[in-house]
């Protein structure tokens, strides 16, 4: 066996369900779901029908490499929505379908860390975070150092505070823009600080933006990787990599699929790798993520539907929790009056409402455990169930005082 698994910690919804085993919930009230961050919003239509459509598709071997239409169209929608030359992302050399960002948030992984070197590897990953992060570090045979996201930070990883120890062993940054679970977006000038790092310390830096389509305002979506290269002449992305997946944007988290972009060498290698993991898209995927990937309109009533359940949510549990509203992504990161995960229990018990506890999918450091004492709410029901969920986390918290 690996002798790597020894290290990996039980998933955070593994957790979930051992707190929740043996308890009777109120059998008054129905059931409601705001832990895990699967979009309930009806998947297009259009895309469904595509996917029948290309059915006969089954028939054929998928390439590793996807159909140069859905790599070109992908280009295209990489390059009107982060405003890049056209000749800056080249369908070929710098775009790659994959079956989602967590399959290939891991996969990358395991094609970047390096365990010849006599120093044991580093990967350095935000606090709190995707929990693939550091289960992918780990089973490369590689450390994880924490940058904890604190609300007097804006909850932006704090660079400051990392030794310069730890960058000289990093090998794989990855940041999560915005931010899960906080919705943070960084900005031009933290793009800057951490690619004058990854040029003077050696090390990749990889960009899960799968939440960058769900954002409130329209006149100022956030900010990625390609367009920050791109601003500050970094043309050929050297060194940089960014994920992104229909599974938010469009509402199709069983399509698995999704791309990564950016610097063709990483590109290469990485192809090079999948050629043997075996993730190529079916086609009939392929042809629905085309479809999908040509339409806004059904970006843009998607972000109108998150918009409405913030704004109601957020009015009734005003005053009760304290919490930021955040610029993207479709998730709540308010504190707890008590400690999480008892907050999370006894809300469970009472109100048949279940979340996630912030300490499930963070990390304790020397400088603290930025998620002791929130809860993360994932905003994806219908409108009624959301609002009926923050009636229900107000009535639990003010029982409380």
């Amino acid at each position: 066996m690996n002798p790597y698994f020894k290290d990996l910690q039980s998933y955070p919804f593994e957790k979930l369900k051992e707190l929740k085993a043996g308890i009777t919930p109120n059998p008054d009230l129905e059931p409601i779901m705001l832990s895990v961050g699967e979009p309930k919003h009806p998947a297009p239509e259009f895309v469904k029908e595509t996917l029948c459509e290309a059915i006969d598709g089954l028939a054929n071997y998928p390439s590793t490499k996807g159909l140069l239409e859905l790599r070109e169209t992908i280009a295209n929608w990489a390059i009107k929505r982060f405003n890049l030359p056209n000749s800056l992302l080249d369908a070929e050399s710098n775009v790659l379908p994959v079956a989602g960002t967590r399959e290939a948030l891991f996969a990358f992984t395991q094609t970047i860390v390096d365990t010849s070197d006599t120093n044991k590897p580093l990967v350095v990953c935000p606090n709190p975070c995707y929990q693939i992060y550091e289960g992918a570090a780990l089973l490369a045979g590689a450390e994880t150092h924490y940058l904890n996201c604190n609300a007097e930070d804006d909850f932006i990883p704090y660079l400051d505070a990392v030794p310069d120890i730890v960058w000289q062993r990093c090998q794989l940054l990855q940041l999560c823009a915005p931010g899960n679970p906080t919705g943070a977006i960084l900005s031009l000038a933290y793009y800057k600080r951490v690619l004058e790092l990854a040029d003077q310390y050696d090390f990749v830096v990889s960009n899960d933006e799968c939440y960058s389509e769900i954002y409130r305002d329209e006149q100022n979506p956030p900010l990625g990787l390609l367009d920050a290269c791109q601003q500050l002449g970094r043309d050929k992305f050297e060194r940089c990599i960014v994920f992104h997946s229909l599974s938010k944007r469009s509402n199709l988290p069983g399509l698995r699929s999704g791309f990564v972009a950016g610097d063709s060498e990483l590109i290469k290698y990485f192809f090079r790798y999948r050629t043997y993991h075996g993730c190529a898209l079916s086609l009939p995927v392929q042809r629905a993520s085309i479809a999908a990937w040509n339409d806004e309109n059904h970006v843009l009533e998607n972000r109108v539907l998150y918009r409405e359940k913030f704004d109601a949510v957020s009015h009734i549990l005003e005053g009760v929790l304290n919490f930021n509203v955040p610029s993207a992504g479709f998730y709540l990161w308010p504190q707890t009056p008590i400690n999480d995960v008892t907050f999370a229990r006894d809300l469970y018990a009472q109100e048949n409402l279940t979340l996630l506890p912030g300490s499930f999918i963070s990390r304790k450091t020397a400088q603290g455990n930025p998620g002791e004492s929130r809860i993360r709410l994932a905003l994806v029901p219908s409108l009624n169930d959301c609002v009926e969920a923050a009636e229900r986390i107000k009535r639990f918290t003010q029982r409380l005082k």
